[in-house]
């Protein structure tokens, strides 16, 4: 069997992805589909059977060399036509996060701050009297109006319980009076460096907290254990390989998380891949210290930071160069001194590890290119692969730089399709052009990468693949996409949710394809997601979802 594995090994580097023959031994088979290697170009004829051996792909090709790998331990499963592509990656996401929102009051969809409060009482009940009440999701953009709510509406269902509920984008938080309390935010308490308290005209705290002064409540919420650490985890992995994920780059892993991931990792407990970035914290920049981590089953990889700039555009927080067209005076917030930025990048980079930086707004993005280019000049050398997260507002003088300074966009359409409705009164007419521009950064040779940001977003990468391709609602407003020409093809789309991650994570060689060799992550669909109309991608199922080559997920009888 080792023998078989190096020539396919050594087939994926020098020749066809198609491996004849057989004479070796494959544990799952599947028959009878199309399969999307993904590869440049696409063999022909069109595949229709892939072999897998332990956790790595063996043969990808026609039904009868794929059956030549059969033996009696061999499992066969006819696809009836389903579509193997290689496994769905979110390029950035929050797994534990995903966990906790599965935990907490689910505030989507909300169309008023009065139905926030109504769900927040419902869950309340299933509550410990002592509990805190947290929940996540509203946004007052979709409100009939597009105010902040005030802490009053909490405070007469919530009086002892304190509360906090996180906008949508998690850079907006809504807190009861005895949260305040708890957190000592009073009317003379200023605002937090990278924060603000949201106050109301007799100087009163209104509940709602910007950036950084979320933390402040955060702070004084009970922490939790390991096990509802692992618990979270596991809900949340659930949730992603029902709907095609085999992998997941985590932004934002804390020393509590990374331990949790570790021993679940070393137990075989970890379903998805994970590539996580630790959180810009003195205890999670300890493991610096130890260089990169990865697991022996390479499900658990630990090679990236994460660093905050600016916040989000809804809350207008994202740091513009500018004023917000909508809010005179108001430029955005740069959260995280940039002194503190440039120092971190620099030991980050030092001990071998990957940058990844959120920002939003076009003054946000400039800032961390310039201090890119500033400390990647002076490490010089490796391939580093740092990575700007979101990239949601560009000037265009700043596009060329992604490609020049080998900077990675790390992109979600999904915030696309949710923004577009009042993005240009934040931005302009001008400035907006600049926004969510996936074709622009790719045709200037620049690499990219999709994720969802969920829980921002719905876990869901077929409404990624939708909202790529049209830029507009599942309805298909408006006619013919929010400045559709930065739409792409389904075949970039795809490659971006699948290839782009690998390579955002050093994995190129291992994943982001179907090829002899490759580790075994599949996602089997019910038909053709680069084919299809784009309407279509809406009713596609999820079938199989392979990782390592174990189905991890079986949606065929649903």
């Amino acid at each position: 069997m080792f023998a078989k594995w190096i020539l396919c090994a050594l087939l994926v580097l020098s020749g066809p992805a198609v491996l004849a023959g057989g004479q070796g031994e494959a544990d799952l088979i599947l028959v009878g589909g199309k399969v999307l290697t993904l590869t440049d170009p696409e063999p022909r004829p069109q595949p229709t059977a892939v072999a897998i051996g332990s956790d790595r792909i063996v043969f990808v090709g026609q039904e009868n060399g794929a059956l030549s790998w059969r033996t009696a331990g061999s499992t066969v499963i006819d696809l009836d036509g389903a579509v193997v592509i290689p496994g769905f990656c979110d390029g950035h996401a929050h797994l534990y996060g995903l966990g906790k929102a599965l935990s907490e009051v689910d505030l989507r969809g909300t169309g008023s701050a009065a139905e926030v409060v109504e769900r927040a009482v419902a869950f309340a009940a299933s509550l410990p009297a002592d509990a805190w009440l947290q929940g996540r999701g509203w946004d007052q953009n979709d409100w009939p109006v597009q105010e902040f709510p005030h802490r009053n509406l909490l405070d007469r269902e919530f009086a002892d319980r304190p509360v906090l509920l996180r906008r949508v984008d998690g850079h907006a938080g809504w807190a009861n009076g005895e949260a305040l309390r708890r957190a000592g935010i009073t009317a003379d308490r200023p605002d937090t460096a990278g924060g603000l308290i949201i106050r109301d005209e007799h100087g009163e705290p209104t509940g709602v907290l910007i950036d950084n002064a979320i933390e402040l409540v955060r702070n004084v919420i009970p922490p939790v254990t390991a096990t509802e650490i692992s618990r979270r985890v596991g809900l949340a992995t659930a949730n992603c390989l029902r709907l095609g994920l085999t992998g997941v780059h985590e932004a934002g892993v804390t020393a509590a998380r990374l331990a949790v991931y570790k021993e679940m990792a070393a137990a075989g407990e970890l379903p998805i891949r994970l590539y996580g970035m630790l959180e810009d914290k003195p205890d999670a920049l300890a493991a610096l210290a130890a260089g990169p981590f990865e697991g022996s089953d390479k499900m658990l990889t630990v090679r990236a930071v994460k660093l905050y700039a600016d916040g989000a555009l809804g809350s207008r927080g994202a740091l513009l160069l500018a004023d917000y067209s909508d809010d005179p005076g108001n430029s955005g917030l740069l959260v995280t001194p940039a002194d503190h930025l440039r120092d971190v990048a620099r030991r980050a980079g030092r001990a071998g590890f990957q940058v990844c930086t959120h920002a939003i707004g076009d003054g946000g993005n400039r800032l961390v290119l310039d201090l890119y280019e500033q400390v990647l000049g002076e490490l010089a050398g490796a391939d580093r692969r740092w990575r700007i997260e979101h990239a949601q507002v560009l000037h265009p003088a700043d596009i060329p730089r992604f490609a020049g300074l080998g900077v990675i966009a790390s992109m979600q359409p999904v915030h696309c399709t949710s923004d577009m409705d009042w993005a240009e009164e934040r931005l302009g007419p001008e400035r907006v052009r600049g926004a969510y521009a996936w074709r622009l950064l790719l045709d200037s040779g620049a690499r990219l990468c999709f994720g969802t940001d969920f829980p921002v977003e719905l876990v869901d990468p077929l409404h990624g693949l939708f909202s790529a391709r049209t830029r507009t609602h599942h309805d298909g407003s408006p006619a013919g996409g929010w400045f559709p020409e930065q739409c792409l093809s389904g075949r970039e789309a795809l490659r971006l949710y699948t290839a782009g991650p690998a390579y955002a994570s050093f994995r190129e060689d291992e994943l982001g394809a179907v090829q002899p060799g490759r580790l075994a992550d599949l996602t089997v669909l019910s038909g053709d997601p680069v084919a299809c109309e784009p309407a279509a991608l809406l009713d596609l199922r999820v079938l199989l979802t392979v990782v390592g080559g174990k189905i991890r997920y079986d949606g065929r009888g649903l």
